[in-house]
Order: C-alpha cells, then structure tokens, then sequence
C-alpha cells in the first residue's frame, strides 16, 4: 500500500511574558469612598514632572507659571490639566429638572457643539483658554498639557502654541527576527447574538488549529505563534437580565454563550498560546480596568497553560516585542466628546497624550485609584491595538526619538468576519477574512 508524502508543518514557537498587566489588575486597593479628585491629581503629578522637563528645550525663553500666578500680558507657560465645557453633554440631573428647555438635536454618537470652551486647571485655580492654537474638537476633559500664551484684561487665557507629552520612551525592537511569526488579533464575537454565525467561528477556529486541507493556508496557521481577543465574545439575551430571580431554564439558556464560547477555546487552547480580554458585554466589572474574565466560565480551556485570562487594557510581550490594546471602550468614548478623520486619529492622540483613557472617570468609568493612574502609558509599545470597531484600519507611527508603533483597529468579527495577522519580524500587519456562502 503506497501512502502520498505529505509535508508537515510544525507551529512556530515564541518567548512570552505578560508582567505588563500588574498595574491594571485591583489586588490590595479598596473602595473606602473616596472621590476621583486622587486619580487627576496623581494623573497632573506624574505629567507635570514630564512636561517641566520637556519645557526648557520646548521654549527656553519662557518661565512656568501656575493658574493663580498668571499676570496680564505676560507671556508664559502654564501646565495643567484640560476640562471641556460642552453644552450637549448629557447631564444626569436635566432627568430630574422641573424647567426643561429647548435643546438643539443632538447626534446620537457625538456630543460636539460649536459653542464648547476649554479650561486648563491646576491646583492653584483654573482658567479659560481662547486662540485658536487649541481646538476644542480635537482635546478632551483629562488631558494634561503646556500651554504657551499670555492673560488677556478678561481673565481669558490666549494660547499661542501647544506641548503635549508625545511618544514615551520605547524598548529597542529585535532586529535579529529573521522567520515569520505572527500574532492573531480578533475581537466582537458576540457569540449569543442573532449576527453570531457559530460555522464562521468554526471556520475561524480550524484556521487557527490548522485543520485545513490547503497546504498554503496550512503553512499560514504554523506562523501563528498567539492568538488575542479584544473583548465582546458573548452577548447575552436582554431579555433575561431583568434582576429578578431566574428559572433553571433561564438560567442555562443564559449559560450558553459562555459554554459555547469556552468549546471554541478549549480548541485554540490545545495548539496555541491565547489570552482573553474583557469587554464592554462581557461578563465582567463595567468600570476600567476592566480585571480578567473568572477561569471557572472555562471549565474546558482554564485547565491549558496555554490560555490567559486577562485585563482590559492588556500589555505584554512576545520575543521582545510590546503589545498594548484595549477593548475599545476608551475609543468609543473620545468618538463621542471629540471629533477626528478616522478611529485612528483617536488612537494616535492617547499615544501622543501617554494616557490611554483620558476621558477616565469623567464619561467614561473607571475604577477610584487614590496614588495612582494605572493608565499613564509609560513604555510606548510595538504595536497598539483597540477592538471593536466598525472596520479595520492599520497605521505606522514614528516618533520623534526614532519610536517605531503599528497601530490597529479590529474590527467586529461576527459582523465582518475578519481577523487581523502582525507580523513580529517587521511590524506589518494584513487581515485574514472568513465567510459562509450558503
């Protein structure tokens, strides 16, 4: 009996660590009630110290001034943190007003208005900034930065030029890469909604596994040396979460999107390293850092070394190459009190603001940290990627220390179908798209 030669193909191996995730996770802090005044006021500390020293060679010529030490005419820099006076946010307290006035319609994804002001505050006071070197459609409330202008008769605060903290310092990236090994990035699952498609997943799945039957693609699933998903892997019927006590059957049809969710890892598992993030519809603490997903929804893939449950935001690193992502809630949230060509916009400018949720605790939550900001991007990353979002979109960013970053949008699967690959050798990523023709 003759037996056809068929070459195999072994997966590729990296070096993985994921220590980065330490500063999201909550392990001795506890909620005494206390207020986000700490979390600002730690977030201003650590800036301050970056900005004052960037100052000097910024505008040598200049003295720093603080809010309350301004004098009018006289041209300065002043370094605080940024609030927006929007006239379209929604207010909680307008649901209790007795008077309720005409308000203008407003987009049901952004709050921007024509009339919205800046204010850059500081331990010492606050004061309104006019000129038009600051634009209110590009900043959001908790950005800190330096500001050089002059005080106007007004009290109105003329901004002639603006600092921000740009790309933080970043690991020398491996040069020595000389094989392809690629990292799969993929979020929105939504397995439990009605666009989930559990075929398109499989497809997704025997990819990843190599149980194809294409020598090709089957040489593409050995490269594959990590596997991330960015948050929103179930979706849970509404009908359901009502708070009230749930019947047995209830109560399992509840299950399944986790049962189901924790097959398909149970099989990606078993051949490659995969980590889990949290998300928006996940199971999990709504306010960020959003802590990992409990290894007991997993009785099948909590077992592996090979799968990890993780934080939103997550950060690690694969042979000396940094990740940083999200789940895309901190994106979603600038889309909705900014304004921007493209979702990558708004990557770019937490990038260059180092501070991944600035718009954390204001409209978007978070949890009360009292001597830290966990979300201060100290270490600019290889590659930056948020999920869950409308389409696909990939960038490179180089700073001015020579910093190198892809950034990536990925993309809702169950709706697009489409996974993104990052090369480690080089930093170039594609998508790999699946479908069902039926």
């Amino acid at each position: 009996m003759e037996i056809d030669s068929e070459m195999t193909h072994e997966r590729k191996q990296s070096d993985y660590t994921w220590l980065q995730d330490e500063r999201f996770e909550i392990q001795k802090e506890m909620y005494r009630g206390q207020q986000y005044s700490q979390i600002y006021f730690a977030r201003l500390h650590l800036m301050r110290t970056l900005l004052y020293s960037l100052a000097p060679s910024w505008k040598p010529h200049l003295p720093v001034c603080k809010v309350l030490g301004l004098e009018e005419g006289k041209e300065c820099i002043i370094v605080g943190t940024l609030f927006k006076h929007m006239k379209l946010k929604p207010c909680v307290l307008d649901e209790y007003s007795k008077e309720r006035s005409v308000t203008p319609l407003v987009k049901p994804h952004n709050f921007m208005h024509p009339d919205d002001t800046l204010i850059l505050e500081d331990e010492s006071g606050r004061v309104k900034l006019g000129g038009s070197a600051l634009s209110p459609a590009v900043y959001v409330t908790g950005v800190v930065v330096a500001l050089h202008g002059k005080e106007t008769s007004a009290g109105e605060f003329v901004v002639e030029d603006v600092l921000e903290a740009g790309l933080p310092p970043q690991i020398e990236r491996p040069l020595d890469l000389k094989e392809d090994k690629y990292v799969l990035l993929f979020s929105g699952l939504s397995i439990g909604s009605n666009s989930s498609n559990p075929l398109l997943f499989q497809l997704l799945v025997d990819h990843i596994t190599g149980h194809v039957s294409d020598d090709e693609e089957l040489g593409l699933a050995a490269q594959i040396v990590h596997v991330v998903i960015a948050g929103n892997s179930v979706e849970f019927p509404r009908k359901l979460l009502t708070g009230q006590n749930m019947a047995s059957k209830d109560q399992s049809t509840l299950y399944e999107p986790i049962k189901e969710l924790d097959i398909m890892l149970n099989q990606i598992a078993a051949g490659v390293s995969v980590d889990i993030m949290p998300g928006l519809n996940d199971p999990a603490n709504f306010a960020l850092p959003q802590q990992p997903l409990n290894r007991c929804l997993f009785p099948g893939s909590a077992p592996y070394n090979t799968f990890r449950s993780c934080t939103n935001p997550h950060s690690f690193d694969i042979d000396n190459i940094r990740f940083l992502g999200t789940s895309g809630q901190n994106i979603d949230d600038l889309d909705k009190y900014s304004e921007a060509e493209s979702k990558l916009d708004f990557v770019e400018r937490t990038l260059k603001w180092r501070h991944l949720a600035p718009t954390a605790p204001n409209t978007l939550g978070c949890y009360p940290f009292t001597d830290r900001d966990p979300f201060l991007i100290e270490s600019c990353p290889h590659v930056y990627f948020v999920g869950n979002q409308d389409k696909y979109d990939s960038r490179l960013v180089k700073g001015s220390e020579g910093q190198l970053v892809r950034l990536i949008c990925i993309p809702k699967f169950c709706e697009t179908g489409v996974a993104v690959a990052v090369n480690l050798r080089n930093l170039e990523c594609h998508t790999r798209s699946f479908n069902i023709q039926l």
